[in-house]
């Protein structure tokens, strides 16, 4: 156990759970996290080894009898019905019988409906009306000779959720931890290692929390999928509900009009969009319209009636592009569907989380660590959404003349939100303060950069802010700025670059006249100082596609060359430009590789970087002849295929030839490089 895991179980005594114990327990359970942790909390809440050993067996054995598969859902009504009664732990949702004036609850695994609820329980949990909660509930089963009334009887029904929070406990908790400590113990509790993850990156897993512990708070975060973006707003937390974005209509979201039911905003504490982003997908114009208002306003009509609203909304979705070329050649908003690309509606959003440099899962970042039990932590946020921490800066820091309101709202929400989640007991350095207004104003700036771009009637700002005792200007820059300067002007304004006006930016090589047709090189074994890049560079300089036959990519180290192979491109390639990189190479029917899982490695990681790499398998298996082609006219014929090394210690971090080509011994090998056409 570590020093940080022996402090939070010092000072949160059966609050906080070991975190790989979730996968433990949730076998083929299909339960979100806080189900889990609810469980866990009930017995594992502890350090002891045979405690918690004990309380996993008990947790997998109440999941074993109690929770619904679905596909076993007729063997549990009849365990009901044989034994009379039994616990079931399913998604419960309830709706009104306009007829019989009773309130009525469906059972999502279980498959039954028509169970009559008690007023009382759906005044004290309205969730039930809207989207399903996860609850316990105790059935019965007693058949009547009257076959329009229902035989399942509810006798209890208890939500998944803790009952009460010590706020107090809470805070004086806190206090005995430093910042990083702090900052590590929520990343825990998300199921995280904070070993795995750089500093930038904890705080944009923190800033996905600010939904759950600030009002009317809007998130948009689009980037490559992998990233765990959907993750914390399914599983995190009983009071956030995520729906796919094509499902989502005007009745399902705030009101209908027919019935007059209120929807999801007026019963969740955040609303988050899956699947937001798709330049292909339809969209209703009058709920982009609603929701304009809604995120302005924090309020809707029903009829003639207005409507008020506390529901967080985030927008969460997948890009295509890489940075640079979105950068070069439109706006980092390019993937969202026509209608959603509004202006007014985006110049709502307080933040823009760039998904992009968010860490894409893998088996070493999950956590083996303790955090808080996941419906403890989530009624903590749930209290302070009722506080507002929006102004703590301002007796220490001034913000910018220039930033107009609209970007005072983003900057101000996300600062309050992380406030609440670091330093909820207000008590932070002027540093730490000066860093969480730094962070909060990147994400406002990542906004009003497109908004500058989409639209040429918005006013370009300031972002900065000045330290009153000091009198030391802070200035804002987002990463994209400071990595992509060319498509960025003054205070990381829209520049002629960036809309490809300007002839400056490195336009595509279109010919190579200095290169020579026919050229033929040998290479003899053991022979040093080879590289992709010395071979192939200047032949590929301006292709935008490429196309790669070598039947035998199948193994490690040949999938490792393909990988420097296809980084050697990405290094060449102008910024701001894609090269297509297509991989035809024969199957291993032999099953002895994990051909097909390297290959789909590869190709997941490559996405986002300005590189679209396919593969495809030879349809006859038969292919021999290993060569290079590419849409300027060269083909670059290769007697060895990409396999030109011999072995070396890729393992050994240290080891030169790991990390330079130059540094290997050469198997023998011949090339030959031909000009197909001018």
């Amino acid at each position: 156990m570590t020093e940080l895991d022996k402090k939070i179980n010092e000072v949160f005594p059966g609050l906080v759970v070991r975190k790989d114990l979730t996968k433990l327990v949730k076998g083929n359970a299909i339960v979100p996290s806080y189900v889990l942790d609810y469980l866990l909390g009930q017995y594992c809440a502890t350090d002891d080894e045979d405690t918690i050993y004990s309380g996993v067996e008990r947790v997998k054995d109440i999941l074993a009898k109690h929770y619904v598969h679905r596909n076993e859902a007729a063997l549990v009504r009849s365990t009901i019905k044989e034994k009379g009664r039994h616990k079931v732990i399913d998604k419960i949702t309830v709706d009104l019988n306009d007829k019989t004036g009773c309130y009525e609850a469906t059972f999502s695994n279980l498959g039954i409906k028509g169970v009559l609820v008690e007023s009382s329980i759906v005044k004290k949990h309205k969730r039930l009306l809207v989207g399903g909660v996860w609850c316990i509930a105790d059935m019965e089963y007693s058949q009547s000779e009257d076959p329009r009334i229902v035989p399942w009887i509810m006798n209890s029904l208890k939500p998944i959720q803790v009952s009460h929070i010590d706020v107090e406990r809470f805070l004086e908790g806190r206090e005995q931890f430093t910042s990083r400590e702090w900052i590590d113990l929520i990343i825990q509790t998300i199921g995280f290692d904070p070993e795995q993850l750089s500093q930038r990156n904890k705080m944009f897993q923190i800033t996905r929390l600010i939904a759950y512990c600030e009002r009317n708070y809007n998130l948009i975060e689009l980037g490559p999928k992998g990233t765990g973006k959907s993750h914390l707003f399914s599983e995190f937390s009983p009071h956030g509900i995520l729906i796919s974005g094509g499902e989502v209509t005007v009745a399902k979201l705030f009101v209908n009009n027919t019935t007059g039911k209120i929807g999801l905003v007026g019963y969740w504490d955040s609303v988050a969009f899956d699947e937001f982003a798709g330049t292909q997908k339809k969209v209703d114009k009058s709920l982009v319209d609603i929701l304009k208002n809604y995120m302005a306003n924090k309020s809707f009509s029903r009829g003639t009636e207005t409507l008020g609203a506390e529901a967080s909304m985030a927008f969460l979705g997948n890009t295509k592009r890489s940075v640079p070329y979105m950068l070069k050649h439109s706006d980092l908003f390019d993937e969202l569907p026509d209608k959603y690309r509004d202006t007014a509606f985006l110049d709502r959003l307080h933040c823009y989380i760039p998904g992009w440099e968010v860490d894409v899962l893998r088996g070493e970042l999950f956590t083996s660590g303790y955090g808080f039990i996941v419906d403890y932590f989530a009624e903590i946020l749930k209290h302070f959404r009722n506080y507002d921490y929006s102004l703590e800066y301002k007796d220490i820091f001034e913000l910018n003349s220039t930033i107009a309101q609209r970007d005072l709202d983003g900057v101000r929400k996300t600062f309050s939100g992380l406030m609440k989640l670091l330093y909820p007991g207000k008590g932070c350095s002027r540093e730490e303060m000066q860093e969480i207004l730094s962070f909060s104003m990147e994400g406002r700036k990542r906004v009003k950069g497109q908004l500058l771009r989409m639209d040429e009637t918005y006013i370009p700002v300031t972002f900065s802010f000045t330290d009153k005792e000091s009198g030391k200007e802070y200035f804002v820059k987002t990463l994209e700025e400071k990595q992509y300067p060319e498509f960025f002007g003054e205070n990381g304004q829209v520049t002629e670059e960036a809309t490809g006006q300007n002839q400056k930016i490195p336009q595509r090589e279109t010919s190579q006249p200095a290169l020579e047709s026919g050229k033929h090189i040998q290479v003899t074994e053991n022979q040093k100082g080879i590289s992709f890049e010395k071979l192939f560079a200047d032949y590929l300089k301006g292709a935008s596609s490429i196309t790669v036959q070598d039947p035998y990519i199948r193994y490690f180290h040949q999938a490792k060359n393909l990988s420097e192979f296809i980084q050697m491109v990405l290094k060449i390639k102008p910024v701001g430009d894609e090269v297509d990189v297509k991989l035809i190479t024969k199957m291993d029917e032999t099953g002895s590789s994990n051909q097909e899982g390297l290959l789909s490695r590869l190709q997941e990681n490559l996405e986002g970087s300005g590189i679209n790499f396919t593969y495809e398998y030879d349809e006859g298996n038969t292919i021999h002849d290993r060569y290079i082609t590419t849409d300027t006219g060269w083909k670059i014929i290769l007697g060895r295929g990409l396999d030109l090394f011999q072995q070396y210690d890729y393992k050994d971090a240290f080891c030169l030839a790991n990390n330079i080509q130059e540094e290997r011994y050469c198997k023998a090998f011949e090339v030959t490089y031909i000009r197909s056409k001018d």
